[in-house]
């Protein structure tokens, strides 16, 4: 067994947390000014069917950024064999990787710490932020393996910004455009793949959070605009009354993927028209419109804002694992294994299990 303690570099932050009573409200309104929250997230895998020598790969906790998120530390505990935490210093991705011998039964668990809280920007008002440095503006406009920024996409983006006069502008036009022109389709598996240019030259605008948010992201690049997916997954239950926006408890299947465009002077803006599209489906009863109360008043709030009930896993795209055998992921947002069978389907329960629970620990000042 090997442990590691917790890294309670935030822990006076979370000490002093305030947050209110969870109930239900009239309006979808994230705000930072309704405090810190604290999370513990619990990862625990089994490889069920292990063939030769297993390697198994956990998505961390690995977006600091001071007005929204900040991450505690890990601790974890198993049978490895070579049990130890990484980093993608260039993608700002970190992991736990485990190793184990052949005949060996692979258990692996992590608990993770972090402290959240709303987002929500006023577009309406100038903004302060530093500019975006040239490096950085490169990496977010350049095109991945999915996320290609010519032919169809470019041609779409175009179409979609034509007019608009300023970085905002484009933003918003293609925000609307997603949500108006994509569904969500409950058949898809997983959080979808989020192959833009296949959607958008078979016309299949439909999927799920890696796919629509994918698709934001993707013409958000080929308009110009710096732009990237973050992955990661929902830790509690919304307080605005949004049974389809929120996982608390078993969080196993709860993973999200949300998008970010960075506009001057404001810099990241949060944005999730995926989750708009997943109100219209699953929100009780289900099947509303796009003029449904609850449909607008999310729509107008999820261009500029989050509810932090979600933990931030990464944004790395084409992702290479290290220590396996040469594989490269468009994403690390689920627990990861190879034997020496290849790599497992991180969705069949049958020869890869895992079981993600999460915690609110947030202690009332």
């Amino acid at each position: 067994m090997e442990r590691r303690d917790f890294l309670m570099t935030s822990a006076a932050l979370a000490a002093g947390a305030v947050w209110p009573a969870s109930q239900a409200m009239a309006a979808f309104d994230p705000s930072p000014e309704d405090g810190w929250r604290t999370f513990e997230v619990t990862h625990r895998v089994e490889v069920l069917k292990p063939q030769g020598a297993t390697r198994v790969w956990l998505p961390l906790p690995s977006m600091q950024e001071q007005d929204w998120i900040r991450p505690m530390g890990n601790l974890w505990q198993g049978d490895a064999d070579r049990a130890q935490l990484l980093r993608d210093r260039e993608r700002g991705v970190d992991m736990l990787y485990g190793e184990w011998a052949p005949e060996k039964k692979p258990v692996l668990e992590v608990v993770s710490r972090f402290a959240t809280r709303d987002r929500a920007i006023d577009l309406t008002r100038a903004g302060q932020a530093a500019r975006l440095s040239a490096s950085m503006h490169r990496r977010y406009t350049r095109a991945t393996k999915l996320l290609p920024t010519d032919g169809i996409v470019r041609k779409t983006a175009r179409d979609i910004t034509r007019g608009a006069k300023t970085d905002q502008d484009k933003a918003r036009a293609i925000y609307e455009w997603v949500v108006d022109n994509t569904a969500r389709n409950p058949k898809t598996r997983g959080c979808g793949l989020g192959d833009i240019r296949f959607m958008l030259e078979t016309g299949d605008l439909t999927g799920k959070c890696a796919d629509l948010n994918s698709l934001y992201v993707g013409l958000a690049r080929a308009a110009g605009l710096p732009a990237r997916d973050v992955y990661g997954i929902r830790v509690a239950d919304s307080r605005f009354g949004y049974k389809s926006l929120g996982k608390s408890g078993d969080i196993s299947k709860a993973q999200h993927c949300r998008a970010e465009v960075w506009l001057s002077g404001h810099g990241w803006v949060p944005v999730d028209p995926a989750d708009v599209r997943k109100v219209m489906l699953e929100e009780p009863p289900g099947g509303r419109s796009l003029t449904d109360e609850m449909v607008v008043d999310a729509r107008k709030r999820l261009f500029g804002s989050w509810e932090m009930n979600w933990l931030a896993y990464n944004t790395a795209h084409d992702l290479p694992l290290p220590g396996s055998r040469d594989v490269t992921l468009p994403f690390l947002m689920y627990p990861q294994a190879e034997t020496a069978d290849g790599m497992l389907d991180s969705l069949d329960a049958s020869s890869f299990s895992y079981r993600i629970t999460s915690r609110d620990i947030t202690t009332p000042s």
